[in-house]
């Protein structure tokens, strides 16, 4: 992995993990995109999908799979200091234990389900992204990045909402997953044009 050890890959790695982490504390926020209603980590999470591809794409499947080790882990440290800062009792003059709790309180199956499902589907997005990468070289990079957000976001999205919202009836977790999983990943071509540039000019860096 010595080739890899850029400042440029440090960066990919590093914004892949701030990602995770602020995704889940965004999840928080709910807001109204017209008829949608969507969560604050909906702006964030894609991305990771999307950094993901670059460093698969450039670095190969190792680094990738390294970085999302990596994330996994500082995500876990995250919310265990997360969880042990909000026990602790605030003093006498703070009143914003409510504030904090509501932002930082963790349901331990919504947890699990969140984290299980980002490596999952963060794994499964590497490996189709490598195979493809493998078959077809640098040519179709745009269906590629596709392709492998859409297995991605699909795993994830089939391990997470019915673990995180079981009870709610099976209609409503499909029409989540069907949801989210079509959103996401019309972010990632939306944003596609941009995402292909960056990966030819990383190549170019890094060669």
């Amino acid at each position: 992995m010595g080739k890899i050890l850029t400042k440029k890959f440090v960066v990919l790695s590093t914004l892949f993990c701030v990602c995770i982490i602020a995704s889940n504390l965004f999840e928080t926020k709910i807001f109204e995109a017209g008829k949608l209603t969507l969560t604050g980590g909906f702006l964030i999470f894609p991305i990771s999908y999307i950094i993901n591809d670059c460093i698969t794409e450039v670095y190969g499947l190792k680094p990738a799979r390294f970085v999302i080790w990596t994330a996994f882990t500082m995500n876990a440290f995250f919310v265990f200091f997360a969880q042990l800062v909000r026990v602790l009792p605030g003093a006498s003059f703070w009143d914003g234990q409510e504030h904090f709790n509501y932002i930082f309180s963790a349901d331990l199956r919504i947890t699990l389900a969140s984290m299980l499902a980002f490596l999952a589907g963060s794994m499964l997005n590497a490996r189709v992204m490598d195979l493809m990468r493998d078959r077809d070289g640098d040519r179709h990079f745009g269906w590629r990045a596709i392709l492998s957000s859409l297995a991605g976001e699909s795993v994830d999205s089939l391990i997470f909402f019915p673990i995180a919202f079981f009870g709610i009836g099976a209609k409503n977790i499909l029409l989540l997953m069907i949801t989210q999983i079509i959103l996401k990943t019309l972010y990632e071509v939306i944003i596609l044009p941009l995402t292909s540039l960056f990966v030819k000019k990383l190549k170019q860096l890094e060669s």
